[in-house]
């Protein structure tokens, strides 16, 4: 072989070597780049992240738990008109094209050859197929290999799944801005709607985001995200996917969208969302945040936003009872000063509340401008209520709020310094229909309604009363109200006190409750035992554990407004436990049951009424006081409105019943309070638990937000009074007619059958005096009325 033959054989071999190794390369990359592929089948079942949504138990959206912002929508509920758009928007071809558009991808390459020149991002020219298997599948990296893999993947993609179910899976997958992920979360975000209400124009606004929600802001950048939209209204044109009249209409419309996305429009549910939220992680877990569940809780938005207005206007008027405090902020010139006042929040719940600044002050009149540009003079009654306060001058920057009784001037408005919660339950039920945890979710989350342990003062005493009846004491059993000393810590005296320092002597049960009688109690407490009043204590979860010291007795044991409730439900529901709660059902998104607060069980309840007797459902809960010791308490309760600490509350004019409590200093004001149909709590306090001042006791400081809240609370309520077990026996005492268990009735008063009928002397009850049990005294006999106008107390704790 002459040598220019051997040469080209030479480079022949090296060529096919060449190839070879080539090859070999490429199939170890092409091994090794696509050796952790996932599976394309696997999208058939999948289900993308989304939001559990809560609703009040009318069906009002109130909260929605997410990682990331989205609501599912099948491929069956959405608009041809918004699946439309996003096909002229990105991938019209898509019904047509086998997962990968030859020619998308090569229109794409060239305009990449530019913006590689350009220095610009490169197009990807990716079909809908392709980005999910991108978004689902694969990650966003930017390289050969990646894009590689989308396209293998949108091919078997196509084989698997159909094309509705490729379309369903991206529209609820793309991320569109406003904190939303896919169309349904987008549709509620940015209008305020269902995406079964969108128009054209809002769907082909939706449609323009894919390439980049920031780059068409409908705020920041409208000129830009109108142009867009319009673009792809005339691709829907172009396509023959909407008439041209429809187009150039849909074109003319404005883009309006809501200033910010919001969870819900429900707004005064702050506090009882957020608690649900975190009762749903406990028992959840993330699941809750990406499950996609239906949550129904027991919230009822009519007593909610009585609730939380009830709160805030209590705690603005002790607020107000006790000064201006002086402007939040001050300026020295007036120019700018709009910048300085938006780093300072105002209480998102007082919607009409501006921020201003003061202008002028002279001559009792005090002219302001507020943030908006408008100006202004303020109220005289507010003028001198500052200047009796910290004073207020030019360069002040405060709150206004418009004067409903005279438009032509603004009222001075200051955020309380002090703190205050509010819960409403169902007492048979434990349903929780109202929760207001501070006076400004958006200036402190933090639920004093659930989470601040505090001293419920004398607000506990129908526990110890209650623990009394159970053990052989009646509402007519008498008590010596007089000065007591005992041992202490640490050797030292014990001297609790009524609030006046004043004795009444013996009292019967019904009048040491009513006028909350410390010293009364203590005796009570001492003679019953703190073991017994303890354990019903704990069982009722008033507290985890209680010290077994007399001091108790007053309540100066720890726990929360939320816990009282429960408690207090059981006096009004026949003596039985509830387990209060504010979630009542979660479904799954198949509509399964996976959460039922009622654990009752109903055999016949689904079945269709044939003409038998009804189903009957068991009561629910432990039975922790007799029937009667329940009704006992509650009518003693009523007797605390009707002669007692709490006599406003007459105002309601119906039948009520509840208890003061107030705590050494006046650090905290309580009332618990009830209907026959609803149990409230309110307590106020400062989050550092330092004193509210002189006489701001529970009467004064938490009974008024009862009230407030109760005038609307009973609108809706039927005109019930509360129902006396079956077996109770009756008696006039006093000329007030009690409750006994059979054989308690006293003998030497006349008794009074529930129709108020008077019939023949009954056993008489034994009386506690001075420690000893016996026949009753000739003081107990004679034991003086109550006091024209009694005062509440202030438990004298240890």
């Amino acid at each position: 072989m002459n040598p220019p033959e051997k040469w080209v054989a030479t480079a022949g071999v090296a060529v096919l070597s060449a190839v070879a190794v080539a090859g070999f390369c490429a199939a170890i990359w092409a091994a090794w780049l696509f050796h952790d592929m996932p599976d394309a089948s696997d999208l058939a079942d999948y289900h993308p992240p989304t939001a559990t949504r809560a609703y009040a138990w009318d069906g009002t959206l109130i909260g929605e738990f997410s990682r990331e912002r989205r609501i599912f929508v099948p491929y069956d509920n959405m608009p041809p008109k918004l699946a439309l758009s996003f096909l002229a928007a990105e991938d019209h071809n898509f019904f047509k094209h086998g997962g990968v558009d030859v020619g998308g991808m090569g229109r794409a390459m060239a305009k990449n050859v530019v913006n590689a020149l350009q220095g610009r991002r490169f197009e990807g020219g990716s079909t809908i197929t392709q980005q999910v298997a991108k978004n689902v599948l694969l990650t966003n990296e930017q390289t050969l290999g990646r894009k590689l893999k989308e396209a293998l993947l949108a091919r078997r993609l196509e084989q698997v799944v159909s094309k509705e179910r490729i379309l369903e899976l991206y529209l609820n997958e793309i991320w569109l801005g406003y904190r939303s992920y896919g169309v349904g979360a987008a549709a509620y975000n940015y209008f305020g709607k269902s995406i079964s209400d969108l128009d054209l124009a809002e769907c082909a606004y939706l449609a323009s985001l894919p390439k980049g929600p920031d780059n068409y802001h409908p705020i920041r950048r409208k000129a830009q995200a109108i142009a867009r939209r319009n673009w792809v209204l005339d691709q829907m044109a172009e396509l023959g996917w909407a008439t041209r009249a429809e187009v150039e209409a849909a074109k003319r419309e404005d883009l309006k969208v809501q200033p910010e996305p919001t969870r819900a429009k429900y707004r005064d549910a702050d506090y009882f969302v957020e608690e649900v939220r975190r009762r749903g992680l406990a028992t959840m877990g993330e699941r809750l945040n990406e499950g996609g569940y239906y949550m129904r809780t027991t919230l009822d938005p009519g007593l909610q936003s009585a609730a939380r207005t009830a709160l805030m206007d209590g705690l603005e008027s002790y607020d107000h009872r006790h000064g201006w405090r002086g402007a939040w902020g001050h300026v020295t010139t007036l120019a700018g000063w709009e910048e300085i006042a938006k780093k300072t929040a105002k209480p998102a719940e007082r919607r009409t509340w501006r921020a201003a600044v003061v202008t002028d002050v002279g001559g009792g009149v005090v002219k302001v401008r507020a943030m908006d540009g408008g100006t202004g003079t303020l109220a005289p009654a507010d003028v001198a209520w500052a200047r009796a306060g910290k004073g207020i001058g030019v360069g002040d920057l405060i709150f206004v709020a418009p004067d409903e009784a005279n438009p032509s001037s603004l009222r001075l408005k200051q955020v309380p310094a002090v703190n205050g919660a509010l819960v409403a339950m169902e007492p048979n039920s434990g349903r929780v229909l109202a929760m207001v945890g501070g006076y400004s979710f958006s200036l402190s989350n933090f639920n004093r309604a659930t989470q601040a342990l505090r001293q419920p003062g004398s607000a506990f005493k129908p526990i110890v009363y209650a623990t009394a009846l159970e053990n052989g004491y009646t509402p007519a059993s008498v008590i010596m109200d007089s000065p007591i000393t005992l041992a202490g810590a640490n050797g030292q005296a014990w001297t609790p006190e009524n609030y006046e320092h004043d004795y009444y002597g013996p009292l019967q049960l019904r009048k040491g409750l009513e006028l909350s009688r410390n010293t009364m109690t203590v005796r009570l407490a001492q003679g019953v035992g703190m073991n017994k009043i303890a354990a019903n204590a704990e069982k009722l979860e008033v507290v985890k554990h209680m010290d077994r010291v007399l001091s108790m007795a007053l309540g100066s044991g720890e726990t929360t407004v939320f816990k009282m409730a429960a408690a207090y439900s059981t006096f009004v529901n026949g003596g039985r436990k509830v387990d209060p709660h504010l979630i009542e059902l979660v479904e799954d998104r198949e509509g399964k049951t996976i959460f039922k607060a009622d654990r009752r069980e109903c055999d016949r309840c689904d079945a269709g009424f044939g003409g038998d007797e009804s189903p009957r459902i068991p009561l629910t809960g432990d039975q922790v006081w007799n029937p009667i010791t329940a009704y006992q308490i509650t009518s003693m309760l009523q007797g605390v409105v009707q002669r007692g600490t709490a006599t406003a509350a007459l105002t309601l004019g119906r039948p009520v019943g509840g208890k003061t409590g107030t705590t050494n200093d006046y650090r905290s004001a309580w009332f618990m309070g009830f209907s026959p149909k609803l149990v409230v709590g309110v307590f106020v306090g400062f989050d550092d638990n330092r004193s509210l001042g002189e006489h701001e006791t529970g009467a004064v400081a938490a009974l008024p937000i009862f009230i407030e809240f109760m005038q609307t609370a009973l609108k809706s309520e039927p005109q019930d009074d509360f129902a006396p077990p079956k077996d109770a026996k009756f008696a006039m005492v006093r000329g007030i007619r009690e409750a006994f268990r059979p054989g308690t009735e006293p003998r030497v008063i006349q008794a009074a059958t529930p129709s108020g009928g008077m019939v023949g002397p009954q056993p008489y009850d034994k009386v506690w005096q001075n420690g000893v049990t016996g026949a009753p005294s000739a003081a107990a006999a004679s034991a003086p009325p109550p006091p024209k106008k009694p005062a509440e107390d202030v438990s004298g704790l240890y």
